[in-house]
């Protein structure tokens, strides 16, 4: 150790190092939510920057920067813990804790206890071995953090009590067939699909991930019209879909936390959630935001031949056009648009992202994929364009 430096506040300056170091691999986890994303990688910066003045420089002023700046974070981690923040998505509901946030947060609060000792105590002083002990063990504890890091379980209350994996942690024994059946209990394995990349890869694992958190707090069918959320009236195929208006009229992409339709599972007077539409508002099937996004993962569709009629709560499903493209009467078939996806919560043998089929299936463009890559088509003999 320096002559004349602080022990504790070189202590408290690692812990800072390593809780940003945290933050910038947890960032790396949430690129679903860009905004959420950049926050982390600004606070992951500050707690470095933190940390390293407390490497270089004994002045008051670092160890009350290194309190400031890690209050911040471990406060933000206490609060989405318990209740959800109105800003920014992906922290609009509450998480249970998990070993990768509370090491880092874990870590903030060494940070802190460091260098309040050392502005109550500027003369104290540890030991070098057990400063470097020290040190050595909050680095080691970072590292095993963002290790199990590529595997952590989410996991809420109200969520069915499922669990899963983050994107990383592949059953690589799947092959490289898709779709593959999928099982929210199981670990998320997008993985080894031909032509489909790294990117893709994660950015569907992240939305898998985040439906699976969030969608759970809409299991009660019977709370989400005070949402905005109205049936249309599809009940008798044996799903039922509930689509909010609000949502599709909003800037919102692929947002758990406000998603445009949701599908409940019917039987007798029982609704039971399972999967969630998103919608993609004025962009067309093709669009280049919608076909990079999971690549052949992900299959967009439209409902081009469906027939609608008013109803007293908006708009309601009348039916299919017949051969002829006729809607039956007092209806009518408004053509294609918005398209969307669904994202399962509940275990599906055609994937995470499986098409309901049938006259539910919807119309996808498969120009480039050459066939629909969300249905069970090859295993029972229909066929889906």
């Amino acid at each position: 150790m320096a002559a004349g430096r602080n022990g504790f506040l070189l202590l408290g300056g690692v812990a800072s190092l390593g809780a940003g170091a945290l933050h910038l691999f947890a960032a790396g986890l949430h690129t679903e939510h860009a905004t959420l994303a950049r926050l982390m990688v600004v606070l992951a910066a500050a707690q470095c920057a933190a940390g390293l003045l407390a490497a270089v420089s004994a002045r008051k002023a670092v160890p009350v920067t290194v309190i400031g700046v890690n209050l911040v974070a471990v406060a933000i981690w206490g609060y989405t813990r318990f209740a959800g923040l109105p800003w920014p998505a992906g922290l609009t509901a509450a998480e249970a804790p998990q070993f990768l946030d509370s090491t880092c947060a874990a870590l903030g609060v060494l940070a802190i206890a460091g260098a309040a000792v050392a502005l109550v105590r500027p003369g104290a002083t540890l030991a070098t071995l057990s400063t470097a002990t020290a040190a050595a063990l909050a680095g080691a504890l970072a590292v095993a953090a963002m290790l199990g890091g590529a595997g952590h379980v989410h996991s809420h209350e109200g969520g069915g009590g499922h669990s899963h994996a983050a994107a990383g942690e592949h059953d690589h024994g799947t092959g490289t067939a898709w779709p593959r059946p999928f099982d929210p209990a199981s670990p998320i394995d997008v993985s080894g699909v031909p032509e489909v990349t790294a990117a893709q890869e994660q950015r569907a694992s992240a939305l898998i991930r985040t439906t699976l958190d969030r969608l759970p707090a809409f299991a009660d069918v019977n709370s989400v019209g005070a949402l905005g959320f109205r049936s249309i009236g599809d009940a008798s195929t044996g799903y039922e879909h509930f689509i909010n208006f609000g949502y599709i009229r909003d800037d919102r992409f692929l947002d758990a936390a406000y998603p445009e339709s949701l599908v409940y599972r019917v039987d007798g007077t029982a609704r039971t959630l399972v999967s969630a539409m998103y919608i993609a508002k004025n962009k067309k099937i093709d669009d280049p935001d919608l076909v990079d996004y999971g690549g052949s993962l992900m299959q967009w569709h439209v409902h081009d031949n469906l027939c609608w009629k008013s109803g007293d709560n908006g708009p309601q499903v009348a039916g299919v056009v017949d051969a002829q493209g006729n809607c039956p009467p007092g209806s009518l078939n408004p053509g294609s648009g918005n398209p969307m996806v669904h994202v399962w919560i509940t275990a599906n043998q055609c994937g995470p992202f499986a098409a309901l089929e049938g006259h539910g299936a919807g119309q996808a463009d498969t120009t480039a994929a050459g066939r629909r890559t969300d249905t069970c088509s090859h295993d029972h003999g229909g066929s889906h364009r």
